[in-house]
């Protein structure tokens, strides 16, 4: 192998790299916020005496964290979800 196919493979490498650092960085504080929020929307829950049940509304941050960082592209809508119960909860 000569030097310029290791060099533009190395290169191309580092481009890759790049390019998965932010997301992964983005992912981390994605999910963090939606960790952080669903055990707030979990002490609502609480609080107001909903009795809304299952893993969304668990009172473990690393369940929340792990479960988002599975489904990246999903975090939003089960925070949404879980807004539209708690607002028909206070009805």
């Amino acid at each position: 192998m000569t030097v310029r196919r290791i060099a533009a493979r190395l290169t191309a490498l580092g481009a890759l790299v790049a390019f998965a650092l932010p997301a992964t960085a983005n992912t981390q504080a994605n999910c963090d916020w939606y960790a952080k929020t669903a055990l707030k929307q979990q002490q609502e829950n609480e609080q107001r005496k909903c009795g809304l049940v299952g893993p969304n509304w668990a009172s473990d941050l690393k369940s929340h964290t792990a479960w988002c960082v599975a489904n990246p592209d999903q975090f939003r809508a089960e925070a949404q979800r879980r807004d539209q119960q708690l607002a028909a909860c206070k009805k």
